[in-house]
């Protein structure tokens, strides 16, 4: 951290280094998102035995596929002859099987060596051993998680446990039934940006007022400067004469059915650390997942989740869409323009958070505590 002293009101920040050092990138791909439950791919997506997808975790590419018996299953994309990749294609359907283009040793979908040129002359070969090394995979929201860890920590405690430490218990976000809905629209950003700069922006609600007028239009306790996560349990209310959370505030759907009274008219946010944000409004969900690819560029997948009749009818979800596609634009460019400054000897010891940012820095310290506590 910076050794400049700050008055009582503020912290410091992480120094400008945890955002542009290759190094400190390569730590937290070891470190968090290769040791710690990772969402990968929506399940829906994979609807067919033989869909596959391929998913970049922190190092490794990892191939997510359905197998015969409708199970997913995931894999490190390796083949364990001379180490080719399998799968070259983000996603794509298989057959039967998985086979490696380069001498064609061939795996069934639950990862079993089943054939290769001349195996039936090599006995001693066991098919299991030589199968494609397997990951862990936990299904929650319809999602897909994904742990390379050989013991993976747990997933009631780390996953499940975002949402209790957001809003109580998980039965609040259950009432959602977001594994049951349907994908109305997905939007993929490619942000040149370190995967941190959007945490701590999704975290914080300070700069609600000067970027996001549309947002704080619907509402408008954001204005204020306190974020949706400010404490436990608290859902930022709707403004008077907002009917729906769209871009202009028109209606939006009919409230999803579990959805209880007193969620209503609120939105809430989860971040699920390391790298999903789950956003609840009465009416659909938006679940942005990011996959980090270097110190300096981020991809974020966002879904968004409605009743299933609502996509099957062909309903017009563009304006419910438009409001948090243009909050992602609005947060990606913030990003992004800070992203330089991580670089600039101005922020070499970092910066500083205000009171109603403090919490950022609980995100710090969980960072630095990943890490080791050993590079501050």
């Amino acid at each position: 951290m910076t050794t400049t002293p700050v008055p009582p009101s503020l912290i410091a920040t992480l120094p400008g280094r945890y955002y542009t050092d290759p190094e400190l990138f390569r730590q937290e791909q070891e470190h968090i998102f290769e040791s710690m439950w990772f969402c990968a791919v929506r399940s829906a997506d994979l609807a067919k035995p033989g869909a596959f997808r391929t998913v970049q975790v922190g190092r490794e590419s990892v191939i997510v596929t359905r197998t015969r018996k409708g199970e997913l299953r995931a894999f490190l994309n390796v083949c364990r002859h001379r180490g080719a990749r399998l799968c070259m294609e983000d996603s794509g359907e298989v057959r039967r099987n998985i086979q490696c283009p380069y001498h064609a040793w061939t795996y069934d979908l639950d990862g079993t060596l089943i054939a290769a040129p001349n195996l039936i002359k090599m006995p001693d070969v066991d098919r299991v051993a030589y199968g494609l090394i397997k990951v862990a995979l936990r299904e929650w929201l319809g999602y897909a998680w994904v742990c390379l860890a050989d013991e993976p920590p747990s997933f009631e405690e780390t996953v499940l446990g975002a949402a209790v430490e957001r809003l109580g218990d998980t039965a609040a976000i259950d009432h959602y039934g977001t594994a049951n809905l349907a994908l109305g629209r997905r939007i993929s950003y490619d942000v040149k940006a370190n995967w941190k700069l959007i945490v701590e922006n999704f975290m914080e609600c300070y700069h609600c007022a000067t970027i996001h007028p549309e947002l704080t239009d619907v509402l408008p306790e954001f204005a204020d400067g306190y974020a949706a996560q400010y404490y436990v349990g608290h859902g930022a209310e709707f403004g008077e004469g907002v009917r729906g959370f769209t871009v202009d505030g028109s209606e939006g759907f009919g409230k999803l059915p579990e959805v209880s009274a007193d969620q209503d008219r609120r939105y809430y946010a989860i971040t699920v650390k390391p790298t999903v944000f789950v956003n609840l409004v009465p009416d659909h969900v938006i679940l942005h997942r990011m996959f980090p690819l270097a110190e300096d560029r981020t991809v974020v997948e966002c879904d968004w989740l409605y009743a299933p009749e609502v996509v099957e009818s062909g309903t017009d979800v563009s304006k419910s869409v438009e409001l948090f596609h243009r909050v992602n634009a609005q947060d990606f460019e913030a990003c992004e323009r800070t992203q330089p400054a991580m670089a600039s000897r101005a922020y070499r010891g970092g910066g500083v958070l205000v009171p109603n940012e403090h919490h950022i820095g609980i995100f710090h310290e969980w960072v630095l505590h990943k890490l080791g506590g050993c590079h501050a």
